[in-house]
């Protein structure tokens, strides 16, 4: 299993007790939506496959787990502050009438500064944040998509106005 062939849902925070109980810390949305049978570990950049014998999702965004072959605290141990994956095949689908700011490509950024830029080509999801390019006077342009700089979006003219901080354009642009 590749890490392209996933998605981030969260990373192990600590062991718990004795017994290799482990609290996992979800990035993810709704981890209640998840299927949780086999989740991935990043471990020195090899998704290693743990296999979920019991878990208990909290209402903070944790959950507290036990894996199978996990069943001792130095066991556990290692798996502290190691991200967590599942395939995307496991994903779940949006709703079709939930607008998510994937949906964004395609559609077109006016900057309050600068004006019409261009057409959003790729979004790309971190963990932290999703970022947009735009190919501006033929250069790309990288902007994070939050609430800080989205001003409006228009789904039926497919356009996204935003305020994009002082000099990040100019950055990529050399104005």
């Amino acid at each position: 299993m590749k890490i392209e062939d996933c998605f981030y849902i969260g990373y192990i925070t600590k062991t718990k007790g004795l017994k290799g109980e482990l609290q996992l810390y979800f990035e993810y949305d709704e981890p209640e939506e998840l299927t949780l049978k086999t989740v991935f570990a990043d471990i020195n950049g090899k998704l290693i496959p743990y296999f979920v014998s019991s878990y208990k999702l909290q209402n903070n965004q944790t959950g507290n787990f036990y894996f199978d072959d996990v069943d001792h605290i130095e066991k556990a141990e290692k798996l502290v502050r190691k991200k967590i994956y599942l395939p995307l095949s496991e994903k779940p689908e949006p709703d079709e009438s939930e607008f998510t700011l994937t949906d964004l490509k395609g559609f077109t950024v006016h900057d309050k500064k600068f004006g019409e830029l261009g057409d959003i080509m790729e979004i790309f999801e971190y963990p932290q944040q999703y970022i947009a390019v735009v190919s501006y006077k033929f250069r790309e342009i990288m902007f994070p998509l939050n609430d800080d700089l989205i001003v409006e979006i228009d789904e039926e003219k497919k356009i996204l106005k935003v305020d994009l901080p002082e000099g990040l354009v100019e950055l990529y642009v050399g104005e």
